[in-house]
């Protein structure tokens, strides 16, 4: 699953790191502590690895 913003490709990097052991899961705040809980490793290489050219900032809800 591709990221669809750059906001939430920079969350499942930091969220990827605290899985590889780079980081403290408590460093992490937010949405990248959501994807350290809720993903598996390989769905967050995944979306870490999302292309940010072309991306927007942020996705709002609408």
């Amino acid at each position: 699953m591709p990221a669809k913003s750059k906001a939430q490709q920079k969350a499942a990097g930091a969220a990827l790191s605290a899985k590889r052991g780079d980081q403290k899961p408590s460093e992490l705040g937010g949405a990248a502590k959501s994807m350290y809980k809720s993903m598996s490793k390989e769905e967050l290489k995944k979306m870490a690895s999302t292309k940010r050219k072309g991306k927007p900032r942020k996705v709002t809800k609408k």
